[in-house]
């Protein structure tokens, strides 16, 4: 039985985590208000988004784990498998912006933020979405034992 550092399912987490929560700080300064908090509730706030973001991340693979019938696609990940992934992660974000924004109008975007129509959704988790789930990928695949039971450097 694995251990579960050797689950692709952690990799995804740990990763999505470190690299989400890296870019929910840089991109702050895109939505309304986040410059003007106190900063401990600016980390509780980043904190936040940062683990709906591996929420995300989890779900996007999971939906490419069930179009590859196998949770270790991931080793040696076929172009469908990632678009799926990448696919996934991007109309969640739509999707939640959309609501958020738009909807519950929890949050709001400032001056800074690029618009992408037709939902209204913001540049920043548009281009976080394109550029994390790769680098999650190739992560988690280097760090996932191969066949021989070593690690792939």
């Amino acid at each position: 039985m694995r251990g579960i550092t050797n689950q692709p399912e952690f990799g995804v987490v740990v990763f999505s985590f470190l690299l989400h929560f890296v870019w929910e700080y840089l991109q702050a300064p895109t939505y309304a208000g986040m410059t003007d908090l106190p900063h401990w509730e600016g980390v509780k706030l980043c904190t936040s988004a940062t683990i709906g973001d591996v929420g995300f991340a989890l779900t996007a693979f999971w939906i490419a784990s069930a179009a590859a019938r196998s949770r270790y696609w991931i080793i040696d990940p076929q172009p469908l498998h990632s678009l799926l992934n990448l696919g996934a992660g991007i109309a969640l974000t739509v999707g939640f912006e959309y609501y958020y924004t738009q909807v519950t109008m929890r949050w709001s975007y400032s001056d800074l933020m690029p618009m992408v129509p037709p939902f209204g959704t913001g540049l920043s988790p548009l281009l976080q979405w394109l550029a994390i789930p790769p680098l999650v990928i190739w992560f988690t695949r280097r760090q996932l034992p191969d066949r021989s039971g070593s690690r792939r450097d």
